[in-house]
């Protein structure tokens, strides 16, 4: 026998065994059916039998009868039913039948059932015979079969896209399906597949009263998870259904989110009623806004000429009215010092500076105090001195802060000093005690304006940073006109160039404005090199960065003409721009952009590198003894050392900026700040390149924590920061104790004061570092713990660029905090003003008169996509209004008795007693 025959007789021997148990099995199987499931087999087989027969008048009601069968069968949530299992051996024949049918109206009714067997089949036919059908009602063949439907559509699309194909019919049906999502709570369904097929403008002609609520949470909740420009597309999509459903606050809190003054301007012609603009009026006044409404009473709601009333409102009923001096929060006597002394009884200017400021946080916007409103003589200011006596004069500025009559009367008596700091700190106050709030006359920029010029460095810079401070986010063309030429003169010191763009940037934040930032541009491009290794540029980069927060779409041009800057400055302005513009936003590959710029190497770390190959270098040619050898190394070292001298030279000019990556880290807290999931994953990536990275980067990431959670104490974010506070590196420590400080803002928390107590025990013997704990317990107990530096609100859903500016400003002065704050120019430290605001809830009636009213405070839930109703928030306690919200509380009201013109209880709202409501017998 051949041994071929051999092979083959003893692969069948062996085949024989398992095809006898498969036969087995399938007996089995046949024998386990029960006889209503036989009959249902049976009659499938025979339709399948009667449409391969050449009987031609039998295929339409034999195509009805597999129809019936297959919408009438029922199967439980895990099981596949029966008609489709018995039809699925059939399925190969019944395609080929299709392919040889020829009557159209009987291909389409086929194409249709066979839609159906190819949704459970694993060849994916379902889309194909779907478009082959055309039979009307798609979703009459239920939930899971639409579902696998529009998965199908979403990846045929994007084969399509690859090959340039078509895609009309795919997006046809598509606007088929959606209704049936929305009608059977798969809003997150039908909104997923308009994503993927790119049509999701076409929603707004899909949703009613009843559906748009959920499809719209859903929709800006995706925003922050998606790439541009789909992001944008999301939000002008849910602001259109907002606006169609004559849900003005949403639709508000879009079109600020969207940045465009003409949406702003549609909602509120969207709707003629006084009351509903009033309240538009206060959530636009919250983001300083520059929208200017033609109705006299809602532009001043808009300028926050009513914001320092409420304020006093809810101190007042919170009891809060009694002035505090810092000792009170010091309590020095609980710090046990190691060297027998208190860090209250050193007695210096620098603590006495701090103590200043300190006072000027915990009463602000109180408009009194015990050390400056009832110090006659002023000596308070005298215990300062140089720069010290601006700070402290322009801490009345703080006092008064929103009470700009008061603020500016105050101020006032100081320009008549005779000393130019005392009258700078007075220009200074007179900016910010009038921050956000603006009427007709302007009192603060006519009184600011003559000293922009002035022959005194210190009237000048105050003036400039005032006005800054005055007008952040007010886009005022007037302070354009008076700051431009300051940047444009090259005779002008970098100091002052600097100053005025960063003011400059405050005003115009998140603008793009051409002109401004071609002027900044043009400083760096027609300046001297030299200047640029000034500790001043620093300010001038970050003048040009606010002028992009939030503009990602726009900042093409500027990164082009940074290009072509011949300064190693250059990179780092680029990551600045950058940082900014996606600020925010939450973009992933931006991250993965700077954490790869974290691990690029400085040029100190370069040069050891270069030094050790030129060591090994020399080594290697020293062992080499032949004369000629020697002779040629001898000429090629003369020409080494004369190239590494001109390199030197070239590098003694322009010096590489590790400033590069200090932004970087500071951009990765900025871009991850608006979504939570992102925020969690960069506190680990801060670990890292706190154990990793290098002194640049050490210090900057204490501020990167800050910046990511302002007034958020988490307890593992603090007790993080208090591990740094240790640090060998005095300004890694000094950062992380001005960082805890940013972190607890506003909040009082317990734990915080105790570890700060302790760190101005531990740092008695070094002033810089007590002053930091100093002005972090100010921070800690901002205006009694009623303020907060957090820029999100309404409902976390905005970011004001105002707020983020100015926490963005205070953390770059901090990168290298001898620079400024704990030099002499500490008085920068004020631009932290525009970030601070109320953390309140006042609840008003429709002649904006205070009306208190219970209400629920608790932590807040996230409800999209879950069904019904959910609690939108947990763990609430029920409070009287007004009421201090902290950070991720929502509040809501505890009854129908009034109705809110507000989406999300927060700040100043108005309510209106609702008709229909009828209270309940006890």
């Amino acid at each position: 026998m051949a041994p071929s025959e051999k092979d083959n007789k003893s692969e069948l021997a062996t085949a024989k065994p398992e095809m006898k148990k498969d036969s087995k099995k399938k007996q089995e199987v046949e024998e386990e059916l029960s006889e209503e499931d036989q009959q249902l087999k049976d009659s499938l087989e025979a339709i399948v039998e009667k449409l391969n027969a050449p009987d031609v008048a039998s295929y339409d009601s034999s195509l009805d009868q597999l129809k019936k069968y297959l919408r009438e069968s029922t199967s439980s949530m895990t099981a596949i039913p029966k008609p489709l299992v018995f039809l699925q051996p059939h399925y190969t024949i019944l395609t080929e039948l299709y392919d040889k049918w020829t009557d159209k109206k009987l291909k389409s009714k086929f194409a249709d059932i066979l839609s159906i067997l190819g949704s459970s089949n694993k060849k994916m036919d379902a889309l194909k015979y779907r478009l082959l059908s055309s039979e009307a009602d798609t979703a009459e063949w239920g939930h899971e079969y639409v579902r696998h439907l529009a998965l199908e559509i979403g990846e045929e699309y994007g084969e399509r896209l690859e090959k340039t194909e078509a895609t009309d019919d795919l997006l046809k049906l598509a606007l088929e399906i959606v209704p049936f999502f929305l009608e059977h709570n798969g809003e997150a369904d039908a909104v997923d597949l308009l994503l993927e097929i790119e049509g999701i403008e076409n929603l707004p002609d899909y949703v009613d009263k009843n559906t748009y609520s959920r499809v719209c949470l859903y929709m800006v909740s995706c925003v922050p998870l998606l790439a541009p420009p789909d992001d944008l597309a999301f939000l002008k999509t849910a602001y259109k259904i907002y606006l169609a459903n004559n849900e003005l606050p949403q639709a508000l809190a879009l079109a600020i989110r969207l940045d465009d003054e003409k949406l702003i301007s549609n909602v509120f012609t969207a709707t003629e009623d006084v009351s509903v603009w009033r309240q538009l009026g206060f959530i636009l006044a919250r983001q300083n806004s520059s929208f200017k409404h033609e109705n006299q009473d809602i532009q001043e709601i808009i300028s926050n000429l009513k914001l320092s009333e409420y304020f006093k409102y809810l101190v007042k009923e919170l009891n809060l009215l009694d002035p505090k001096v810092p000792e009170d929060y010091y309590k020095s006597h609980l710090e046990n010092s190691r060297f027998g002394e208190s860090a209250s009884s050193v007695d210096s200017a620098k603590q006495n500076l701090a103590s200043n400021f300190v006072n000027a946080f915990i009463n602000l916007g109180y408009s009194n105090d015990k050390i400056i409103t009832e110090d006659e003589n002023k000596s308070y200011i005298y215990k300062t001195k140089g720069s010290g006596m601006l700070s402290t004069t322009a801490s009345i500025g703080s006092i008064y802060q929103w009470d700009s009559s008061d603020g500016l009367q105050e101020a006032d008596k100081f320009l008549y000093s005779n000393e130019d700091e005392i009258k700078a700190g007075a220009l200074l106050a007179m900016g910010i005690a009038s921050n956000g709030v603006h009427d007709d006359v302007e009192a603060s920029f006519v009184l600011l304006k003559d000293y922009v010029t002035s022959q005194s460095k210190y009237l000048r810079v105050a003036s400039i940073i005032g006005l800054g401070i005055s007008f952040a986010g007010s886009q005022n063309e007037a302070i354009l006109e008076l700051l431009i030429p300051v940047i444009a003169d090259q005779s002008t010191s970098l100091e002052i160039v600097s100053i005025a763009a960063l003011s400059l940037g405050h005003i115009f934040v998140g603008t793009s404005n051409g002109e401004i930032a071609s002027t900044i541009l043009q400083v760096f491009l027609e300046r001297d090199l030299s200047d640029f290794s000034s500790k001043w540029v620093k300010l001038l980069s970050l003048g040009l960065g606010l002028l992009y927060i939030g503009c990602y779409d726009s900042i093409e041009e500027a990164v082009e003409t940074i290009s072509a800057i011949e300064h190693p400055i250059a990179q780092s302005l680029q990551v600045l721009v950058t940082v900014c513009a996606f600020a925010g936003t939450g973009n992933v590959l931006q991250i993965q952009k700077l954490l790869s710029l974290c691990l690029s190497k400085t040029e100190d770390e370069e040069k050891e590198e270069s030094d050790e190959e030129k060591t090994e270098e020399e080594k290697s040619k020293s062992s080499v003894d032949d004369e000629d050898v020697d002779m040629v190394d001898a000429e090629k070292k003369d020409e080494d050392e004369k190239k590494d001298d001109s390199e030197e030279t070239k590098k003694s000019e322009f010096k590489k900026d590790d400033n590069l990556q200090a932004y970087a880290v500071l951009g990765v807290a900025m871009i991850a700040m608006g979504e939570e999931i992102g925020q969690d994953m960069v506190l680990r990536h801060f670990g890292h390149l706190m154990h990793y990275g290098n002194p640049v980067i050490r210090r900057a990431v204490p501020l990167a924590m800050g910046l990511v959670s302002a007034s958020d104490p988490q307890m593992k974010v603090y007790d993080t920061l208090s591990r740094y506070s240790h640090d060998q590196d005095i300004d890694v420590a000094a950062n992380a104790i001005f960082s805890m400080g940013v972190v607890g803002a506003g909040t009082n928390n317990a734990r915080l004061s105790q570890l700060l107590r302790q760190l101005a025990s531990y740092y008695v013997k070094s002033p810089d570092c007590l002053f930091n704990v100093r002005l972090s317990q100010g921070l800690l107990h901002l205006g009694k713990g009623t303020l907060s530096l957090n820029p999100f609100n309404t409902d976390r859903q905005i970011l004001s660029k105002v707020n983020l500016a100015s926490l963005l400003t205070t953390s770059v002065l901090f990168l290298n905090p001898k620079d400024f704050v704990l030099s002499d120019s500490h008085y920068l430290l004020y631009y932290l003003s525009s970030a601070i605001h109320p953390r309140m809830l006042v609840t008003v009636d429709e002649d904006l008169n205070p009306v208190k009213v219970n209400v629920r405070v608790g932590q807040a839930v996230d409800t999209v996509g879950q069904a019904g109703k959910p609690k939108t928030i947990t763990g609430w306690v029920t409070q009287e209004t007004p009421v201090l919200l902290s950070y991720g509380e929502r509040a809501e009201l505890e009854n129908d008795e009034y109705i809110s013109f507000a989406s999300a209880l927060e700040g100043i709202v108005i309510l209106k007693k609702n008709p229909d409501y009828v209270e309940l017998e006890s």
